[in-house]
């Protein structure tokens, strides 16, 4: 598994209820991807930059999202080209479904 944190500075700082409603809007985007277990929306607390915590079955998956398209749409939707980094997911601790889960 791999997590990718996509994170873009706003042009002008957001508040909570702003984003929610902006994350609300483009979130049907992301269902049915495949590959993507799960995405969390973030917005730091002064508001200045928000983005995208994912984490995908692999790097493939990933990476057939994380296209120029997505970055142009990114970057129409909040102003700022996305920076993407990268990170190996061994093991997921999910308390919601009580389980540990890890790929080999």
């Amino acid at each position: 598994m791999i997590t990718v944190i996509a994170e873009f500075k706003l042009p002008r700082p957001i508040s909570n209820n702003a984003a929610r409603e902006i994350f609300l809007s483009t979130a049907p985007k992301y269902q049915d991807i495949p590959g993507l277990i799960r995405k969390y929306y973030f917005l730091t607390p002064d508001g200045n930059k928000a983005g995208g915590i994912y984490l995908w079955q692999s790097r493939e998956d990933a990476d057939s999202l994380y296209t120029d398209d997505w970055k142009s749409f990114v970057h129409s939707k909040y102003g700022s080209e996305p920076s993407l980094t990268y990170l190996d997911t061994p093991v997921v601790v999910d308390n919601v479904s009580n389980e540990i889960i890890s790929e080999p």
